[in-house]
């Protein structure tokens, strides 16, 4: 099974935005959103990806054929912290296969520095795969706090690769 990671051009953006309706609706089950008027749920900094300094969108494909896409950022929750999985879309038919895993992994050797990833509490998948996905690339040398403020509440990971874990 091959693995691609690519930085994602501006002529890919609408296989992101479509992907990202996926995304979403998954999303739905936790954040509890609606459909706008137009039956979309819609991601507002999409655009802000090709324009915006700081901010890296990458395509995922799997045997040549498209799989999911990242949204890295400096949007930090954590004071000090340097770059944020923004958004992270593996299609269903590819999870739980160690695919996630080699993309975050791959994404955060990308970008040095002190990185963060956090989560919806109640999405204990996704925690579940940050933890192990973070724990297996740092060797458990990452920290976790629960935040409870106005920009999030849930658990947040966070490590600094440039003290070579891989």
């Amino acid at each position: 099974m091959k693995v691609e990671i690519l930085a994602a051009s501006l002529e890919d953006k609408p296989l992101i935005q479509r992907m990202m309706e996926l995304y979403l609706y998954d999303f739905s089950a936790f954040d509890h959103s609606d459909l706008d008027a137009h039956g979309c749920f819609g991601y507002p900094y999409l655009d802000h990806y090709w324009v915006e300094e700081g901010r890296h969108p990458f395509l995922v494909r799997v045997d040549g054929k498209l799989a999911g896409f990242v949204l890295v950022n400096q949007q930090t929750r954590l004071p000090g912290n340097e770059w944020s999985v923004a958004e992270f879309f593996i299609l269903r038919k590819y999870r739980r296969r160690g695919i996630g895993k080699r993309v975050a992994q791959f994404i955060f050797d990308q970008f040095r520095g002190k990185w963060e990833v956090a989560e919806i509490d109640s999405n204990s998948d996704a925690r579940s795969f940050w933890k192990a996905a973070i724990g297996e690339y740092t060797g458990g040398t990452y920290e976790e706090v629960v935040l409870e403020d106005e920009r999030w509440k849930g658990p947040v990971q966070f490590f600094d690769n440039t003290i070579g874990y891989t």
